[in-house]
């Protein structure tokens, strides 16, 4: 695929075939610059099978409204387009409507309301709330879902894999196991999330990050075929690298040699005035030998080595070899804190390809039309509640208890100004019997989540630099109540409606299925959006 051709897959044509011929059915239906409202959300957090998530960390946004600013119909789109064909030979787009397209085929025209990235997210929330022309927003579909699923997706599990090693060196090196170059979004998701940092050299670059990196076992192999040693390579290795030396030590024997000729290298690295960094374990059984080349590390008068760990890590992997350190130590009177204290983390495939469950759950929903002046909630039935979104324009604020924990998310109308000196009842989204009610006093802040990204086209805020997004998670899992952060039956974070919002949801639902004309907007007073 030369540039032209990746250029024309990946601009304004990385889209479904269906959002096409639905922007072009508008436009015959005079709809297609009807102001539309639209949700991006998730359903449900990601199930590994052994393990759940109790709570999402969202990013992609800034890359959505990056290409978002770059994409266009242009004339080679144009002629793409022009080429196609229906079943009996006729050109499938009319020409009227692809010169519409070239005149209006941009996403300059839409507005947006977003969370920040890194900000801690729950399922059935308004992420993005996307407003403007109803064949533009409708078209934008497949790439806003296609870049916020995948690093919401992987922001969670480096945020999930962070927490299970508490805190320790996390690097990301899933480029050489995942899919394409997705993997570039998966690095950036995954230094959002909770990685450290990445071996993907580019887009460490980017973000104003130092890759890092050891060495592979092809090294020590390659020496070894040339009729040299393990410890030639090594030396080698450190003479090259004397104060960024890790070696990688189970490519022969990981107690009987690496570990040993690590150590003979790194006293002469000492010698001379290096401080060596440390030794890479990526086979065996890690814990056990984590602890083994610690006794050695320090009987060498290296305590403060670190021991990198790889070979097919992720959260739950990661814990289990802290518990069976902790146990190990303790019946050996070993300091276990000490120990799992000078770890670090190598993630790569498990992480990059968020093994487990390999998708999100993330829909894009249209919730409102405007109409005659006034803003018409929509939704659609569903025999599953849970995939019935909320109806009309809102906003979303998070709710602080009196331990400065966020005790819930709570999607509101638009108009609607919720404040913690105030009594607020919250309403199950699906199980109309579920409700639970804060007195003044419950809560100690009531914060808003959304916020202006984009109008008409134009970006409101500037791209968050790496760290901010990192601060923004690091704080939202704080605030977290333990339990929802647990690896195993997380508790169930709470998002609820307000009652207004409720209300309208079912008189909604009761007009829908009792087949009532909606001539008029239900509910009657819907606020309107700032960008309309």
């Amino acid at each position: 695929m030369n540039r032209e051709q990746q250029q024309l897959a990946e601009g304004v044509l990385f889209t479904d075939e269906y959002q096409l011929t639905m922007a072009q059915m508008y436009f015959r239906l005079g709809l297609h610059e009807t102001p539309a409202q639209f949700d991006y959300f998730f359903r449900s957090y990601p199930d590994y099978g052994a393990h759940k998530a109790g709570f999402c960390v969202f990013a992609g946004l800034d890359w959505l409204l990056d290409w978002m600013a770059e994409s266009r119909f242009g004339p080679a789109e144009l002629d793409c387009l022009r080429s196609q064909t229906g079943r009996a030979g006729t050109p499938l787009f009319g020409a009227d409507f692809l010169a519409w397209l070239g005149r209006h085929g941009s996403f300059e025209a839409l507005s947006m309301r977003g969370v920040a990235e890194g900000r801690v997210v729950h399922p059935h929330v308004p992420l993005v709330v996307v407003t403007g022309p109803l064949a533009v927003a409708q078209i934008l579909e497949t790439a806003l879902l296609n870049q916020l699923n995948y690093q919401t997706l992987i922001a969670t599990k480096a945020a999930r894999i962070r927490e299970s090693g508490r805190g320790q060196l996390v690097i990301e090196f899933g480029a050489r196991r995942g899919h394409g170059k997705g993997v570039t979004a998966g690095a950036r998701a995954a230094l959002i999330g909770g990685a450290d940092f990445s071996s993907n050299v580019g887009i460490s670059h980017v973000l104003g990050l130092p890759p890092k990196g050891t060495h592979a076992h092809s090294m020590v192999q390659a020496f070894l075929a040339l009729g040299m040693s393990e410890l030639d390579a090594f030396r080698a290795f450190a003479e090259t690298y004397p104060d960024d030396c890790v070696l990688l030590v189970d490519t022969i024997d990981t107690l009987g040699s690496g570990i040993p000729n690590a150590i003979r290298v790194f006293e002469e690295l000492r010698r001379r005035g290096h401080r060596p960094v440390g030794i890479r374990l990526d086979s065996g059984d890690l814990a056990h030998l984590s602890l083994q080349a610690a006794k050695m590390l320090d009987a060498a008068g290296f305590p403060d080595a670190t021991i990198f760990l790889s070979n097919e890590l992720d959260e739950l992997s990661i814990w289990q070899i802290l518990t069976q350190i902790a146990e190990e130590a303790g019946r050996n009177g070993v300091d276990a804190d000490r120990i799992i204290g000078r770890l670090a983390y190598g993630v790569g495939t498990r992480l990059v390809t968020s093994a487990g469950d390999a998708a999100l759950s993330g829909v894009y929903k249209l919730v409102a039309l405007r109409r005659e002046g006034k803003w018409v909630p929509a939704m659609k039935l569903s025999e599953s509640p849970a995939k019935m979104p909320i109806p009309g324009d809102k906003r979303v604020w998070r709710l602080y208890d009196r331990r400065g924990k966020a005790t819930a998310d709570l999607v509101a109308a638009r108009e609607e100004e919720p404040s913690a000196q105030q009594e607020i009842v919250l309403r199950h989204p699906n199980e109309t019997s579920l409700h639970r009610r804060l007195r003044r006093g419950d809560l100690q802040a009531v914060e808003p989540l959304l916020e202006e990204v984009l109008c008409e086209g134009r970006r409101l805020l500037a791209p968050a630099e790496i760290e901010q997004m990192r601060a923004r998670r690091r704080a939202d899992v704080e605030r977290l109540d333990p339990g929802v952060k647990r690896l195993m039956n997380p508790h169930i974070y709470h998002v609820s409606l307000s009652e207004k919002m409720w209300q309208r949801k079912q008189r909604l639902i009761a007009a829908m299925r009792a087949g009532l004309p909606r001539r008029e907007p239900l509910p009657p007073d819907p606020a309107t959006p700032t960008s309309a």
